[in-house]
């Protein structure tokens, strides 16, 4: 799983709630949080696809973006690497903390709780290494 930078994340909030977006979809849906221009929004869409963040499908002749990683996937190593980066701890942040989200709907709850238990387990298994 990869971890997006914030402006990688202003992006890909809009395709997670819309699914697929053109790119002057996405930069129209996000000139307001980011103030960039048109060319440097393509150019951080590039990027994204560079690291496997977004994919690009063409859909009746117009090229689309859409998210390569799951919202659930891309909160748990943010919310992992927050953990062990910042608070310096050695497990995983309970999901519950994201209870309150207007991003997270109880049913992903679950899923986000198993990949965060995940992510633990494999980086205590690579710093027995």
């Amino acid at each position: 799983m990869i971890k997006p930078s914030d402006y990688e994340l202003k992006l890909l909030r809009h395709l997670w709630r819309a699914g697929r977006l053109s790119a002057r979809e996405l930069h129209d849906a996000s000139v307001e949080e980011t103030n960039w221009s048109y060319s440097a929004t393509r150019k951080t869409l590039e990027r994204m696809i560079e690291k496997g963040l977004v994919t690009l499908e063409a859909v009746h002749g117009l090229n689309t973006y859409v998210a390569a990683q799951s919202k659930v996937e891309t909160l748990a190593v943010l919310a992992s690497a927050f953990a062990r980066d910042v608070l310096d701890l050695d497990a995983p942040l309970p999901a519950a903390a994201f209870a309150g989200s207007k991003l997270v709907s109880p049913g992903e709850i679950a899923e986000l709780e198993t990949l965060l238990q995940d992510l633990s387990a494999k980086a205590k298994g690579e710093g027995k290494s």
